[in-house]
C-alpha cells in the first residue's frame, strides 16, 4: 500500500497548485530543499517567494481538481504496490532496492528480451 500522510498530501497539493501558475518544478525544488522545515507558514512563504497569486494558490490547493488528481495518483500507486518515492519501474516491473547496478541489470535484461 502506498504511503500517504496529511503532510504528503499537503505537499502534493501545494506543488500542483503552484503548477497551475506555471511554477510546479520551482515549487517542488523549494519543497525538497526545505523539507525539514516545512509547515503551512513555510509553504505560504514559498508561494510568495515565487510570486504566485497566493489567493488562487490556496483555492487551488483545496480545490476538487487538485484533490481528485492526488486521489487518482494514490490509487494508481496502490495498484502498482508503490510503497514510497522515488519508485522506479521498467516495463512494469518494480525495482526494489534502487541501486545503480539493479537499474542497469534490469534495463539490459529488458533490452535483450526485446531483441
Amino acid at each position: 500500500m502506498a504511503v500517504d500522510s496529511p503532510c504528503t498530501s499537503r505537499r502534493a497539493a501545494a506543488a500542483l497548485a503552484a503548477g497551475n501558475q506555471g511554477k510546479y518544478w520551482e515549487f517542488s525544488h523549494l519543497l525538497f530543499k526545505n523539507s525539514s522545515l516545512l509547515s503551512d507558514a513555510k509553504i505560504q512563504g514559498i508561494a510568495r517567494q515565487l510570486g504566485l497569486d497566493v489567493e488562487k494558490f490556496n483555492r487551488d490547493m483545496r480545490g476538487t481538481a487538485v484533490q481528485n488528481l492526488i486521489n487518482k495518483d494514490m490509487g494508481e500507486a496502490d495498484k502498482a504496490s508503490v510503497e514510497g518515492t522515488p519508485a522506479v519501474f521498467i516495463n512494469g516491473k518494480a525495482l526494489r532496492n534502487g541501486s545503480d547496478a539493479e537499474f542497469q541489470m534490469a534495463v539490459e535484461s529488458e533490452l535483450k528480451r526485446k531483441k
